[in-house]
């Protein structure tokens, strides 16, 4: 299964792409989406959505994992992230596909094993996870955590959606 996990952010939407293949997570690509901080924010989530439709319509995901936004410093914050959130989750519906939400604590747990590891460690257990080259950048690495997060939970979200 071929995973799209979403970083998003109003300045940076991070992406990573994992193809997951029973106990074998193989890294495809990862990158970030800079939006111009400068221009009306409306144009800077539809440069996010385009952009993901783009990655969408290149890799051809059969699944795309966002992380929930549960924290941000202040209420003008929260509604942007919010507002880049729901970007990506409509570019995954629009084509079609399922989308999935997983906190931070969700996220770092499945990657590292405990929910309190910081980004260094979540980067570091990446490289070695995907056997990258080097350390992503850091949007990119958030979402390709998300991603393997994903990874290690479609099973369990392939049973709950057969006891609905």
């Amino acid at each position: 299964m071929k995973i799209l996990g979403i970083d998003p952010g109003s300045r940076i939407t991070g992406y990573g792409i994992v193809n997951h293949n029973g106990n074998r997570l193989v890294h495809v690509d990862n990158g970030a989406i800079h939006t111009d901080c400068h221009k009306d924010f409306p144009l800077r989530l539809q440069k996010i959505y385009r952009s993901l439709t783009e990655i969408i319509e290149q890799y051809r995901p059969e699944a795309v994992a966002v992380e929930n936004i549960f924290f941000a410093t202040n209420a003008q914050s929260a509604l942007k992230l919010g507002q880049a959130r729901g970007a990506a989750i409509v570019a995954g519906v629009n084509a079609g596909l399922p989308v999935f939400e997983y906190t931070a604590l969700q996220v770092k747990q499945a990657v590292v094993g405990h929910g309190r590891a910081s980004k260094d460690q979540v980067q570091k257990m990446l490289k070695v996870l995907l056997n990258l080259p080097e350390v992503a950048q850091e949007d990119a690495s958030d979402a390709l955590a998300v991603a393997i997060c994903h990874a290690h939970s479609s099973g369990i979200n392939a049973l709950r959606s057969k006891l609905k």
